[in-house]
């Protein structure tokens, strides 16, 4: 009987809790003392750190954090900057919407499948009325409005700005100016002021720190690297702090945090989401066939922003990933060639395989750029033909490959993308290639 009661408690309280919270750690809501656990202990190698360190500031790096199983395990800052110092979110701030988003739909505010329209009034676009009506806040979360992301500025929030390109829905497109009126809407639907919700909801349960700040167009995040770590662990244990659930609705996280639509399988609500076998890139209608970042686990998720600010959740591994700074190279997008490099160094430190072979790493070209004829090494055996794609998506030519070379002459200056596939036109590997004349 006494173990019947046992087990009957034990389910209870494993339906209301997630596993994680019984073996996470969740610092003070106040204060700066936040545990941590030993890197030594934990078996990493130490070397491969100081690698990785290296590597980080060559890369413009301000703060790097990890957290594993909630508590600190690496905590770095570069140059002047410190544990408190505040740094921009960028694109990665995205996320905090899309969890305020399911906490407003949560407490009755809103509902995913409402028109924008409802919150933003008839004619909040340049599009015709009735294709303005499709609009729903599920579409700005999954970045399938359907308005032209290929205007002169896509984070222009004017309605002249919102142009009409497909129809709700039917197109995938990574759009600034859609997501960021989801500020509008929640300040419209809750009737409080951004950083009071955010406040409300977050910040004081999750002892985490930061304002929003318009920046011309853009709602920004301003916040420390802990803060960032913080929220990492708020997902991590799935919308739980401790026992304080903040999100309750398993439905809406689950659909936050998984893909989110048929057309980018990379995406989920405003995450990014590894593992998936193919994604998108913003500003670019071309569907890479390979995982987001194929040295990370496949089950990683991704706060990603401008200049590279990175925050990486990965569940089965009870990891957090922060990573705030400068830009690490030339790419301004909020996913670049760093995530991978950064994840090969990890796998390093952390004396882990990397999970998938990275094909953009190894093959390579040279010489690149050329203004001419690039030659293509490690190339594999299995590949008949190969495409050669502009940074918008389009496929410039589409040949059988006879030779291990690239006539490039006839390009335009600028970066491209060459795409390898096999003789069922799967593609098993991608190079990097720059022409100037």
């Amino acid at each position: 009987m006494k173990k019947y009661l046992f087990a009957l408690l034990l389910f209870f309280l494993t339906a209301i809790f997630p596993v994680n919270s019984q073996s996470l750690y969740f610092p003070p809501l106040t204060g700066n003392n936040w545990d941590t656990v030993s890197f030594s202990a934990q078996g990493w190698n130490s070397v491969a750190r100081d690698t990785l360190y290296q590597f980080l500031e060559q890369k413009h790096t301000k703060a790097f954090l990890i957290l594993k199983d909630g508590k600190i395990i690496m905590e770095k800052y570069f140059g002047t900057f410190e544990r408190d110092s505040i740094w921009y979110w960028a694109s990665a701030a995205k996320t905090l919407t899309a969890f305020l988003i399911g906490k407003a739909q949560e407490d009755g505010y809103l509902s995913i499948s409402d028109t924008t329209s409802k919150y933003l009034g008839m004619h909040w676009t340049a599009a015709p009325l009735l294709k303005e009506n499709k609009i729903t806040i599920r579409h700005q979360l999954t970045m399938t409005t359907g308005l032209d992301d290929g205007v002169p500025d896509d984070h222009c929030t004017l309605d002249t700005c919102l142009q009409y390109l497909a129809d709700a829905g039917s197109r995938w497109a990574y759009h600034n100016a859609a997501y960021t009126l989801l500020s509008n809407v929640l300040e419209t639907a809750t009737n409080k002021p951004l950083n009071l919700y955010t406040l409300q909801n977050l910040n004081i349960k999750t002892g985490m720190s930061g304002l929003w700040l318009n920046v011309n167009y853009d709602q920004t995040f301003y916040s420390t690297a802990r803060t960032m770590a913080r929220f990492g662990l708020l997902i991590l244990n799935k919308g739980v702090w401790s026992t304080d659930t903040l999100l309750h609705d398993q439905n809406y996280f689950q659909q936050m945090t998984h893909t989110s639509q048929n057309i980018n399988n990379s995406y989920g609500y405003l995450w990014w989401l590894n593992g998936k076998g193919s994604y998108m890139l913003p500003q670019s209608q071309f569907e890479f066939f390979t995982d987001l970042i194929p040295p990370a686990p496949s089950d990683l998720i991704a706060a990603l922003g401008k200049n590279d600010q990175k925050l990486y959740v990965v569940p089965s591994q009870k990891l957090i990933v922060v990573r705030m700074g400068d830009a690490s190279g030339l790419s301004l997008y909020a996913l670049s060639s760093f995530d991978s490099e950064l994840w090969t160094r990890l796998n390093a430190v952390m004396n882990t395989s990397t999970v998938e072979e990275n094909q953009i790493s190894k093959t390579t070209a040279f010489p690149n750029p050329s203004s001419d004829y690039i030659e293509i090494k490690d190339i594999d055996s299995r590949v008949s033909s190969f495409a050669i794609i502009d940074i918008t998506g389009r496929v410039l030519r589409s040949e059988i490959f006879t030779k291990p070379g690239i006539d490039v002459h006839s390009l335009e200056n600028g970066n491209y993308l060459v795409q390898f596939m096999d003789g069922k036109g799967i593609a098993i590997s991608i190079v990097k290639i720059s022409v100037i004349h």
